[in-house]
């Protein structure tokens, strides 16, 4: 039997110095942009074309830009610096002020403002906390924000009952009809899209092709088709007299197109989980509502939290298309307003699309940011 050799070390190694940390500005800069040649170089014309364009950029936004005027006069004064054309003003952001009400409302009468402004305070008194994860009484919180104050709001903005002004909603536009639009796309899209996955996953013949014929109809045409047929095509089916309003043709045409993504989605999330977990919840005894509502679904919504995210904002963005159904969001009400004769000149169409694509930036990046920490608080990994 041969015989083992053991090694006891008499000496120990010197001790390292500890690695230089990467949480300073310095390091950052080293570990995130100067990591490789290639990453180097990347970064050095990325530099050199912020400080190309920046100051300009810069100057025209803010240092030239005319913040107060009354009217076109006072965006057509000629740049003191001699860097902008002659007879251009830097950004008309005084044009922007001028109509800032009108983007935000569009033609709501102006003395019954009140009504819109407390459903945006009710809006954002219910979804802060909503959103917060600490706060209590989810359930509570989630009836008032996606069924109570929809009716609330219903009543509040259509008026007709309670002594309230009857207001039209082809007067409605701006700010308002994107959200209002885009909160009830997703509202009625995340559910339905659940229910349209199901279906499609389901072993019942008709129920399965019936989800499927519904999923790839809609998605196989683009949305400002779904528009189009719900403001042209669907009064030709209606008896004579009756008619569906603009704006709730909008809100169905939305969210069946958004639910027929979103089931696609949903549809992919239940396809990356195992079959174990199918197998365990049949074990446990549990029914197919149990079986999806507990172990199921919560898992694969997690998985798919981007995808949900992204069509969120997809919509939110395509809601510009009411314009085809006479219907005017916040890009539709901006580029109207273009042909007003008291704010024409060069720089107001310009000034106005950036106002509106920065606004529409805002939403959608706020957006990202919280799916991005709802990614990280249900990760397994993530401390709390």
């Amino acid at each position: 039997m041969a015989e083992s050799i053991t090694y006891v070390r008499e000496d120990f190694l010197e001790p390292e110095k500890a690695p230089l940390s990467d949480s300073s500005a310095i390091g950052w800069i080293r570990k995130n942009l100067f990591a490789s040649v290639k990453d180097s170089i990347l970064s050095l014309l990325a530099l050199a074309a912020l400080v190309y364009f920046l100051p300009g950029l810069i100057n025209w936004l803010f240092v030239s830009a005319v913040w107060i005027g009354a009217d076109r006069t006072a965006c057509l004064t000629v740049d003191q610096g001699g860097q902008l054309p002659a007879g251009w003003s830097g950004a008309c952001w005084a044009y922007v002020g001028d109509r800032f009400v009108q983007f935000m409302f569009g033609s709501y009468p102006r003395d019954e403002l009140w009504r819109p402004l407390l459903v945006v305070a009710m809006f954002v008194g219910l979804l802060v906390p909503f959103l917060m994860p600490k706060v209590p009484r989810k359930g509570l919180n989630a009836i008032l924000l996606l069924i109570v104050l929809p009716v609330i709001a219903f009543f509040l903005l259509l008026g007709g009952v309670f002594g309230l002004r009857h207001v039209e909603t082809s007067l409605w536009g701006g700010l308002m009809v994107t959200l209002i639009i885009s909160f009830v796309g997703i509202t009625v899209s995340l559910p339905a899209g659940i229910l349209l996955a199901l279906g499609r996953r389901s072993q019942m013949p008709v129920l399965k092709t019936v989800c499927v014929a519904f999923i790839e109809l809609i998605r196989g045409v683009p949305l400002i088709t779904v528009l189009f047929m719900a403001s042209v095509l669907l009064p030709l089916f209606l008896e004579p007299g009756n008619n569906i309003d603009k704006f709730l043709r909008a809100l169905i045409g939305v969210s069946i197109f958004a639910s027929a993504y979103m089931a696609e989605v949903i549809r992919g999330g239940l396809q990356a989980i195992p079959k174990g977990q199918y197998e365990a919840a049949d074990a446990l005894g549990l029914n197919y509502f149990h079986k999806m509502t507990f172990v199921v679904l919560p898992q694969a919504i997690k998985l798919v939290i981007p995808g949900i995210v992204n069509t969120f904002i997809g919509m939110f963005k395509d809601t510009s298309l009411v314009t085809i159904i006479s219907m005017y969001d916040l890009l539709g009400i901006v580029k109207a307003s273009f042909g007003d004769s008291g704010w024409i000149t060069p720089v107001t169409p310009l000034t106005g699309l950036i106002f509106a694509g920065f606004t529409f930036w805002i939403f959608c990046f706020g957006m990202s940011r919280y799916s991005a920490f709802v990614e990280r608080r249900l990760d397994k990994g993530h401390k709390r």
